[in-house]
């Protein structure tokens, strides 16, 4: 009896002190007075009337927490805080159990104290950036404050990413005026009328699949100050040397029913406008390449290759610009948008280009001085009418385009002088159809795509080239070259859309058929004497393919997977008759996607992506007669239709915390292909090239890795940036005759940073230093190096007056000469604040820097080209924002 009761005691002791250590789990989930999550809310348990903390969480994207408690305490104290919200507190029992809060909204009254709002913040699933804690007195357009915020990059040609990512949708005030052309109302939208910018993240922008169909995209929003708002830009400048000038009026309004932008820009100082009219948006990225119209040039004059700095130094223009975009709300839910655009655009380029090509056993070096004329016209409409609401969305976009550039250069080079002439029209149109209906228990989608292009292109080039291909190694006169193209394609489909707890199910089935024309000639300009059939092509171009796939998608609080499955059944056929060549292949193939992202925390987020695709070659890649594509390039792809086997393989991982304002993100890719073919090169005695394919299996291997990161110290009114990459490929090429590998491997670091070090002067830095390294068996290339540095001084003298010193500097290790750049820039502003107008002196290259070159490796040869700049220039510009 006594073993008994000590036995038992000794028992009792050790479930005492088990209990006394254990851990107490409390988790939940926190909403707001709707039932809408709050993300990022703070959780905290301490002792009762005690600050104390025993433990802390944060709640994730769908309101949920944890807390690991390890206190011997019977009660805790449990609070919750979030910005905009009253904090809640419960005294509760320490024990294992399920807590839940509803937060009410309320505003914060706070005496004799000086709020000042947070930069940054996070409400949900959208972080918001307030303009005001950005914007400092030089700022103008909304882009200006855009290439500040952490997290967010502008690329040069305006397109935004987050987080690495082009951003799906730009909004004003939750409407989508402009679509993918969205960088007319960044650089014209004046700061001064913007509140703040939104960040949509995991952003669905389809309403009635908000619940269905995950998304990780992001999206922006502008939000104004003003419900109506009137607002925009109108400038005038003139200057000289040559005389220059510089016109934008760009009125615009914004109200709750209807928003419009109308602008009419030009100017001769190197700003390229045209820029403006470019889809850049996430959802123009990713469409089906196939669905596009593309502009495809067969051919044209031999140019100068586009330098990678400033285009206000080289860019010698006269452009015009008018385009007109107008939405308005028919009803609630229903948007009709009209967007139409006219360029005019004249540009001549000057320099030279020595270019070294190294072919097994010799060198070809090839001298060009360059003088073209580029004739740039287009004119595009596109009429949308959209409806979306929870229960139905139907989109139709209506779009047409028609161009007519043209092209004419003059080249002086290895004692040759060619003239060269080129009329390169196009017209499409385009239609894209969309419609989302409930039927039943699920949701059934329409997709259809119609598309029609046509092109006429000519190229005449004197005297005449490839004489020993065309002419019997007899030099002749003028050589011309002719090709229409004609090609209609309409893409079709169903899915059904079917929700099951945390899964979503489409299955979807489709068919897409194309036909495409290509008519091409070779001839002799004197008698009009068209050469042999094979320079020649009359070729018709079929393509069918059904389809049937299953995408399947699960979601839960951390967890986003989706999985697709597409077969398809695809036949390909090409015929010239007069070439009497023609071929048709049937092929079966199974392309399946997936991808994976876990939520980690409320600040870490991981993916990962894996698929196989299956590619064809289109009409470009297989025509069996020469084509002379410029003055020294002639091809032809006398080969079967090209085949690619892809194996795509992605990581991603992504960190952002508003609350301190840090964003970054890492990335690895690599990619594997097979292919049917490669290209044959034979260069030939002054740089002329033969382009034909060797029929062999090849493969290339491609490893890319990325990482970008960004941080704003507020204190210190900073963010710095910094950027790294580098990419590795592996590939088989042909010279000559001679099969070889290949290795390319591409490096690039940089960093920004961006101070404001007292109220009178503020500062920008930025550097990329890049490095370049291509061989192949039997020869090395000498690495290519090249850096540049940008430093902005802007200093504020008084409230109303700006002085902004801008330099430039640029080097490379491989020219003899111009190795190293110079550039420097002034702008004086003076305001008349009461009437908000900007009087502005610019002189541009200050040091009149008169030449640039700049280094590049094509993988079988160094190109130099050395640009004429434009001279030293001075212009006056008044404006006022409405």
């Amino acid at each position: 009896m006594p073993i008994i009761k000590r036995y038992c005691s000794f028992l009792f002791y050790i479930l005492f002190c088990i209990t006394g250590s254990s851990q107490t789990i409390i988790n939940g989930e926190i909403t707001d007075q709707n039932g809408i999550f709050l993300s990022s809310a703070n959780v905290t348990a301490s002792e009762i009337e005690n600050t104390t903390v025993l433990s802390y969480a944060i709640t994730d994207n769908e309101g949920q927490y944890t807390l690991k408690i390890n206190s011997t305490l019977d009660t805790l104290q449990i609070r919750v805080s979030y910005l905009g919200y009253a904090a809640e507190e419960k005294v509760v029992p320490n024990q294992n159990q399920i807590l839940n809060f509803e937060l009410s909204e309320t505003d914060i009254e706070l005496k004799e104290v000086q709020v000042k709002a947070l930069p940054i913040h996070q409400k949900g699933d959208t972080i918001h950036y307030a303009v005001n804690a950005f914007k400092d007195q030089k700022d103008r357009s909304i882009s200006d404050v855009l290439k500040k915020l952490p997290g967010i990059e502008v690329e040069a040609n305006g397109r935004i990413l987050y987080q690495g990512s082009p951003i799906q949708k730009y909004y004003i005030e939750g409407l989508d005026l402009l679509g993918g052309k969205y960088h007319l109302a960044n650089e014209n939208l004046p700061a001064d009328a913007v509140s703040g910018i939104q960040i949509l993240e995991n952003h669905q922008p389809v309403k009635i699949l908000d619940s269905l169909v995950f998304s990780d995209r992001a999206s922006l929003n502008i939000k104004l100050k003003n419900n109506i708002t009137v607002t925009g830009t109108a400038q005038a400048g003139i200057g000289f040397s040559p005389l220059l000038w510089d016109i934008n009026l760009t009125p615009m309004l914004f109200t709750k029913k209807q928003q419009m932008i109308t602008s009419y820009q030009t100017n001769n100082t190197g700003n390229d406008v045209s820029r403006q009219l470019e889809e850049l948006t996430i959802e123009d990225i990713l469409e089906d390449r196939e669905d596009r119209s593309v502009h495809k040039e067969w051919t044209g004059i031999q140019q100068l290759s586009t330098p990678s700095f400033s285009e206000r130094l080289w860019r010698d223009n006269n452009i015009h610009l008018l385009g007109t975009n107008y939405l308005t709300r028919l009803k609630k839910d229903i948007e009709l948008k009209t967007n139409v655009s006219y360029l005019n655009d004249y540009q001549q380029q000057t320099g030279n280009t020595f270019t070294r090509i190294f072919i097994p056993g010799d060198t070809i070096k090839i001298l060009e001085n360059t003088s073209n004329d580029l004739f740039l016209n287009s004119l595009q409409g596109k009429f949308s009418l959209t409806k979306n609401t929870k229960k139905e969305y139907l989109k139709n976009d209506l779009e047409l385009t028609h161009r007519w550039n043209a092209q004419r250069g003059f080249i002086e080079g290895n004692d040759s002088h060619i003239l060269q002439e080129a009329k390169i029209p196009f017209s499409s149109i385009h239609n894209k159809l969309q419609w989302i209906i409930p039927i039943g228990k699920q949701l059934v989608t329409f997709n259809s795509v119609l598309n029609y292009t046509e092109s006429n292109q000519k190229l005449e080039v004197i005297p005449g080239q490839f004489e020993n291909l065309l002419n019997n190694h007899i030099a002749f006169d003028s050589i011309a070259q002719d090709v229409y193209e004609r090609g209609f394609y309409t893409h079709n489909s169903v899915s059904i859309i079917k929700g099951y707890k945390k899964f979503t199910f489409t299955p979807k089935v489709g068919i897409l058929l194309r036909n495409q024309n290509l008519n091409s000639r070779i001839y002799t300009v004197d008698n009009q004497e068209a050469l042999a059939n094979s320079f020649q092509n009359n070729l018709d171009f079929y393509q069918s393919s059904m389809y049937a796939s299953l995408s399947t998608e699960y979601k839960n609080k951390s967890w986003k997977v989706r999985f697709s499955m597409p077969f398809k059944l695809q036949s390909f056929h090409a015929k010239d008759a007069p070439l009497d060549e023609k071929q048709k292949i049937n092929r079966f193939t199974f392309n399946p996607r997936l991808s994976l992202t876990n939520d980690l925390t409320a600040f870490w987020k991981t993916t990962f992506s894996a698929g196989v695709e299956n590619q064809f070659g289109s009409m470009d890649q297989l025509y069996y007669g020469y084509i002379l594509t410029n003055y020294r390039n002639i091809r032809r792809y006398n080969s079967p239709i090209a085949e690619r086997l892809r194996q795509n393989y992605r990581m991603l991982l992504r960190y952002r915390n508003p609350l301190i304002s840090l964003f970054a993100h890492a990335s690895y890719s690599f990619a594997h292909v097979k292919n049917n073919f490669l290209f044959d090169y034979t260069y030939e005695e002054g740089g002329t090239t033969i382009v034909e394919t060797l029929i062999k299996d090849n493969y290339t291997t491609i490893h890319d890795m990325n990482f970008r990161g960004s941080k704003y110290f507020s204190e210190i009114k900073t963010t710095i940036s910094a950027e790294a990459s580098t990419s590795f490929q592996k590939r088989n090429q042909v010279l000559n005759g001679v099969l070889s590998e290949v290795r390319n491997q591409f490096i690039r670091i940089g960093m920004k940073t961006n101070t404001e070090i007292t109220d009178w002067l503020t500062t920008e830095y930025k550097n990329s230093l890049s490095f370049i390294y291509t061989n192949w068996e039997g020869q090395a290339f000498d690495q290519i190096k090249n850096q540049e540095h940008h430093i902005d001084l802007n200093i504020f003298p008084a409230k109303n007056q700006y002085l902004g010193i801008n330099s430039e500097f640029y080097h490379n290790n491989i020219s003899p000469k111009n190795r190293s750049n110079y550039f420097l820039h002034l702008l004086y502003r003076y305001t008349i604040v009461n009437k908000k107008i900007d009087i502005e002196a610019n002189w541009y290259n200050v040091l009149n820097t008169k030449e640039f070159t700049n280094v590049f490796n094509s993988g079988t040869s160094y190109v130099q080209s050395t640009y004429n700049l434009r001279p030293s220039q001075f212009i006056l510009k008044v404006s006022f924002s409405f």
